[in-house]
């Protein structure tokens, strides 16, 4: 209780030092005519206090922007607030009764949902609204405007990844596979690079540690119940096979032939090693159907010694672990592949992802208002202010101009409460933005987890002890440097509802979601019956028209079209 006292507090604190230091002036964020150096448009406008509805996609707490220290002063810029309003139960269904209805909120962060959404028309084109009305729209998305124009030539949402310059990530935000540092430490730190090597080195520790404060000890989970998710349980197979994050194909770099990856022998070598865990009593049979609060509270209790993720899927359990100060039962990334020879591809080469992002919708009250809003956001002092917070209070600056933040900086920027109250939990990523591998104009870096200065201060003694072991100063250093890859991702091609493509993906998913956890949990002997009914059923699906397609937009993106 007192803890969330504190973090309230705080956010008191820094409302009071927003409004003491949001005055015009040459860098006040809402100061200045419509240019093209990042000041904002908006500053003579009609600031009428008026409230929007904003629809996510997603799953967190609903929430009144000005309830937050970020959304408060955003407020005071603009005169608008925010009902941010979030999901509640299955994605595909709320669409649908979205566009049944024809009762859109103001605002859509689609998610998943965003081509269902554009080919029902729920959202207003933005073309006019940006050439009149958004000077630093133009001058963050302008580059990329070509790349998320729909078939009819108009831009329909903004996307979340305009990256301003590039610097990469030093620790792995994205996929990798996980062990919980115990184990590293009993192995002795040695270097695991293939898939058997990463079970065998689990399979040792959970034989001479079968429980944890009297439960059973879970050799590997994956958070695989629900069609949102199923592909943290897919999407190893080309990670192992040494490839990015292309979503259901591969990509030759060589040739830029796409290929579903899908009922191949790639797959099986990933799923038969599953099988083979099973077997031996090391996979959770939960992994199908727990939620995401009784995923994370079991890599939260200690139990679990390995698991595969994406890190953003878990970052409240890793926060916690953390928090909790017991060092050797918090998670190691791990660069694993199938063979020793294979070069590791989890780090994402620089890209642009056109298929995510934010529109306005046909029944929004006010999209002058609303496109305002969007532009005065993407001023480089509101875009340090959503991702940094308030000088001197949630960051420092040194005297060469770096931004770092100090311990207590870091404790309150990880503390989940502490987040929510500010705003960060609401505003750092699902608006208009710049990308998170983006610069400032100063040199600094737009997102605060890629400032090496914020990264090597976060390390604890225990992460310095495994960078040693493995040589490296950061975590992203023991993992191989991202190939050049012009289109990636892959996964962000616009297919559009009801084309071939797209009920392929549908089909193919639907497949996997029958018969992989069948192919998990069987008896070993019956692993290869089921899966050639599997692949006798997937190869009924048109494969090539989808992969056909994808080649195509690759090549055209590598062409730089």
């Amino acid at each position: 209780m007192r803890k969330k006292w504190l973090s309230l507090g705080m956010a008191v604190v820094v409302t009071a030092a927003l409004v003491g230091c949001s005055n015009g002036g040459e860098n006040g964020s809402g100061a200045g005519a419509a240019s093209t150096d990042g000041k904002s448009a908006a500053s003579a406008d009609d600031k009428t206090p008026v409230t929007f509805t904003y629809f996510r996609f997603g799953t967190e707490k609903d929430v009144t922007a000005s309830d937050t220290v970020l959304g408060k002063e955003l407020q005071k810029q603009t005169g608008v607030d925010w009902k941010i309003e979030h999901v509640v139960g299955d994605a595909k269904t709320k669409s649908g009764v979205m566009i049944a209805s024809g009762d859109y909120p103001d605002v859509i962060v689609p998610e998943g949902e965003i081509d269902k959404l554009l080919d029902a028309g729920a959202f207003i084109p933005l073309d006019e609204l940006i050439e009149k009305y958004g000077p630093n729209i133009k001058r963050v998305y302008g580059p990329y405007m070509d790349k998320f124009r729909q078939k009819d030539g108009k831009i329909y949402h903004l996307p979340f990844s305009a990256n301003q310059g590039y610097i990469s990530d030093p620790n792995i935000s994205q996929g990798a596979f996980w062990v919980q540092r115990s184990v590293l430490k009993e192995a002795g730190y040695p270097k695991i690079k293939t898939l058997d090597e990463y079970f065998d080195m689990i399979k040792a520790y959970k034989e001479k540690h079968p429980q944890v404060d009297g439960k059973d000890t879970i050799g590997f989970a994956i958070f695989a119940g629900s069609k949102d998710n199923f592909f943290t349980l897919t999407n190893p197979t080309m990670h192992l096979a040494g490839y990015p994050n292309d979503g259901g194909v591969i990509v030759d770099t060589k040739t830029l032939e796409a290929k579903v990856y899908s009922g191949t022998d790639l797959e099986k070598r990933w799923i038969k090693k599953l099988n083979d865990v099973n077997a031996m009593g090391l996979f959770d049979p939960e992994s199908f159907v727990m939620n995401k609060d009784q995923y994370l509270a079991k890599l939260t209790s200690g139990r679990v010694l390995g698991y595969f993720g994406y890190n953003w899927q878990v970052g409240d359990a890793t926060n916690n672990l953390k928090k909790a100060g017991i060092d050797e039962k918090r998670y190691a990334p791990l660069p694993i592949v199938f063979d020793k020879d294979i070069k590791d591809q989890y780090i994402d080469p620089p890209s642009f992802v056109n298929n995510r992002g934010i529109g306005i919708s046909v029944k929004a009250k006010d999209p002058v208002r609303i496109i305002k809003y969007f532009d005065n956001m993407l001023t480089e002092e509101n875009q340090i202010m959503l991702q940094w917070g308030i000088k001197d209070q949630t960051y420092s600056v040194d005297a060469k101009g770096r931004y770092y933040m100090t311990p207590e900086q870091i404790k309150q920027r990880n503390d989940p409460e502490f987040k929510r109250s500010f705003g960060w939990q609401y505003f750092e990523y699902s608006w208009p933005r710049y990308g998170n591998n983006s610069l400032l104009k100063d040199g600094n870096s737009f997102a605060v987890g890629n400032q090496p200065e914020v990264a090597y201060a976060e390390y604890t003694e225990g992460d310095k002890k495994i960078l040693d072991a493995y040589g490296a100063k950061t975590f992203s250093e023991y993992f191989a440097k991202p190939d050049v890859r012009p289109w990636y991702p892959a996964w962000s091609i616009n297919l559009g509802q009801g084309t071939p493509e797209q009920l392929f993906g549908q089909k193919s998913q639907d497949l996997q979601l029958k018969y992989l956890p069948k192919l998990i949990m069987s008896q070993p002997g019956q692993f290869d019956s089921l899966w050639n009914e599997y692949t006798t059923e997937y190869k009924k699906l048109d494969s090539k028209t989808y992969e056909a397609t994808i080649t195509k937009v690759v090549k055209e993106r590598a062409a730089g079209k």
